[in-house]
Parts: C-alpha cells; sequence; structure tokens
C-alpha cells in the first residue's frame, strides 16, 4: 500500500462523516501500525480482503461516537443491535467505495462486527496495517488499512 492508495482511503472516510452528517471527521496522519498494538474500540467492522489484494479493512469505534452518529442521521434506535449495525455499515461503504478505485478485482466479503475493546483484530501475517485516526465531534475512532 503506498500513499496515494492510503489517501483513497482518507477521502473516502471524510466523504462519509460529511455525506451522513454535514460535519467532516478531522482525519490524522496515517501511520504503520504494530500488529500487536492496533487500535479496537467498543465496536469494530471488519471487511475482508480477496481478489488480486489480499487483507482486511476495518473501523472502530467508540459507543458514543455511533449513539451520536446514529442521532445526527434522524435513527432514535441507539440500542446495541443498532451500534454494532452502524459499525458494520461503515466498515463496508468506505471498502466498497475503494473498489471502485482498486477495481473488481478488489474483492469485499459481508462484514463481521466484533464488540468490546477485550478482543484484537489480527491482520494476515506479512500484511502492514496503516491505521488512519478520526476524529468526529470529540470522538475518536480509527480506520485500519492491511491490504498487500
Amino acid at each position: 500500500m503506498d500513499e496515494a492508495q492510503l489517501r483513497i482511503f482518507v477521502s473516502i472516510l471524510q466523504n462519509y462523516f460529511e455525506r451522513q452528517t454535514t460535519r467532516a471527521a478531522e482525519v490524522g496522519t496515517p501511520f504503520l501500525g504494530e500488529a500487536n498494538a492496533l487500535p479496537v474500540f467498543d465496536y469494530t467492522g471488519v471487511i475482508g480482503i480477496s481478489g488480486a489484494r489480499r487483507g482486511c479493512v476495518y473501523f472502530t469505534a467508540p459507543g458514543d461516537l455511533l449513539r451520536d452518529l446514529l442521532l445526527r442521521v434522524g435513527e432514535s434506535n441507539v440500542a446495541e443491535a443498532n451500534l454494532a449495525d452502524l459499525a458494520g455499515e461503515i466498515a463496508n461503504t468506505i471498502s466498497g467505495n475503494a473498489r471502485r478505485d482498486f477495481g473488481p478485482d478488489f474483492m469485499i466479503s459481508v462484514p463481521v462486527v466484533v464488540r468490546g475493546r477485550t478482543q484484537s483484530i489480527q491482520m494476515p501475517r506479512e500484511t502492514k496495517a496503516y491505521v488512519i485516526p478520526l476524529r468526529w465531534q470529540k470522538h475518536r475512532a480509527a480506520l485500519v488499512v492491511g491490504v498487500n
């Protein structure tokens, strides 16, 4: 993954929040994450990548961010199931939009949602994971991209 490809994910992430909330997320500088210390918040939507590229993309956020996002878009049901669904939807939307830039050989799985901070997300061996930190409103979250 090179800088231009990371910029694709940064742009998609910014556009997602701006379209959904009319308030863009502040996206920090992407950095190479350590395999045993990748960020995991309360809810994590994971998308597997196969085809010409392999790896995964995941969006991880605290429940408060997801709750505020649901309320901002007019959804009053902020039950845990909806928070989990939103984490998966965000990961799926970002990966689906990236597929437009990377082409049809960038095949994405259905989202898998992991709840809780005690679990870690394992990247495939020999895959570098880039962390794209973000802040929306007062909340921090991250998009992690590990694609060969």
